[in-house]
């Protein structure tokens, strides 16, 4: 027990002596967690919750007095505007297209016919129909709002009608509504992901390991430019890292719809285009480009494996935050000068691409601004491969 408790020790002291590694093997993985998963708690309330003060759009087919004032008791302040009959069909396509929140439709005389309305005469009960969409968040939670205080409303006259018992489409929202909703919440963070964890291991292995081994000596003194060694390590690295990457997108593009229930949930990836398709690839291709010069950058910089492995966990937190913008900001409209911070400008862009808002100038801004980052960090790597003290240092 002795020598095992002195081996036990000097492993410890071995390890806490180097405290960047001590902080980044137990210290880090707690707090990035913690601030990750409090990011994404703070996204998804913001998401599905409406904007401070917004008042619910609606429209009203044969709505009683006073049920404005029912409403407002219950806590609900909206904008009304009452129509006839047969206006409601133009207004569903408002709702259907996002111009507005929900359409309430009760039947003519409601009052009365609640009132001579026998609960235990087996005949159907007034309806009130509530027409929304799910894919627009202010018209989901105009939704929930009027529903709940339709059916306290119903509570407290004895259950004397029904809300939305006629067998209809009452959710006015199109396939490619709620692929669009779906997708581009999820897929970009998701392949931001993918190209930062496939991207990790090549780019680490490219310079960090090179120097681990003894064998970067050999590569800097080859008759070829040093740019030009920075190109090459980058695009074969970026290729391994786009192959893993798509493999994992695919995967997920495949299952996605089978995970959320395509029947139940009306998720279908038939919505989207070849150009969809492509304009994402694209995107994917100059990102990756970004992603793996970065890591580049930072395994050059370090002078083994492990320290490079502690260098980019940092940098994949970042990607991770940006990811997440995706989220926050989903069916959102952008000013372009946005699409000039590179990563946070594929994420928006594919975004965009996924919910059928492709707006040419940004994506084009996109692939231009992360080409001339690209060539920057090219430039950046071959002044390090230049610099023999970050070439060999030993400590």
């Amino acid at each position: 027990m002795k020598n095992i408790w002195t081996v036990l020790k000097k492993e410890v002291k071995r390890f806490f002596s180097d405290k960047r590694t001590a902080f980044a093997s137990i210290v880090l993985p707690g707090l990035l967690i913690y601030f990750i998963y409090s990011l994404m708690g703070s996204a998804i309330e913001d998401l599905f919750a409406p904007e401070e003060g917004y008042q619910p759009a609606v429209y009203a087919v044969n709505m009683p007095d006073g049920m404005e004032d029912v409403f407002k008791n219950m806590g609900i302040d909206a904008k009304y505007t009452l129509i006839t009959a047969s206006e409601a069909d133009a207004k569903k396509q408002e709702i259907s297209g996002g111009e507005a929140d929900i359409l309430l439709v009760f039947p003519e005389d409601f009052m009365r016919k609640i009132e001579e309305y026998d609960p235990e005469s087996g005949l159907a009960a007034p309806q009130v129909e509530i027409y929304f969409n799910s894919a627009e968040t202010e018209s989901q939670n105009a939704y929930i709002l009027f529903e709940s205080a339709l059916n306290a409303f119903e509570s407290s006259l004895s259950n004397r009608f029904d809300i939305n018992a006629g067998g209809g489409i009452y959710d006015l929202a199109t396939k490619e509504d709620i692929a669009g909703k779906m997708f581009s919440m999820m897929l970009p963070f998701l392949i931001i992901i993918f190209l930062v964890s496939s991207s990790m291991a090549f780019a680490m292995e490219s310079v960090a390991g090179e120097k681990e081994r003894g064998t970067i000596g050999t590569i800097l003194i080859t008759p070829i430019k040093r740019w030009e060694l920075a190109v090459g390590k980058i695009l074969g690295t970026g290729c391994l890292s786009l192959l893993s990457a798509l493999s994992s997108f695919l995967g997920i593009v495949l299952s996605l719809p089978k995970l959320m229930g395509t029947e139940s949930s009306g998720v279908e990836m038939n919505v989207y285009g070849a150009q969809h398709y492509l304009l994402i690839l694209l995107i994917m291709l100059v990102s990756v480009l970004i992603i793996v010069a970065g890591m580049m950058l930072l395994s050059a910089f370090a002078k083994n494996m492990k320290e490079a492995n502690m260098y980019t966990m940092p940098f994949m937190i970042i990607c991770m935050v940006i990811g997440l913008s995706g989220m926050l900001l989903s069916g959102k409209n952008l000013p372009l000068g946005i699409y000039f911070i590179p990563l946070f400008n594929s994420i928006q862009a594919m975004s965009a691409i996924l919910s059928f808002n492709i707006n040419g100038a940004a994506i084009a801004i996109t692939i231009v601004s992360d080409i001339v980052y690209f060539g920057v960090m090219i430039w950046l790597l071959t002044v390090m491969f230049n610099n023999e003290k970050i070439m060999f240092k030993k400590d």
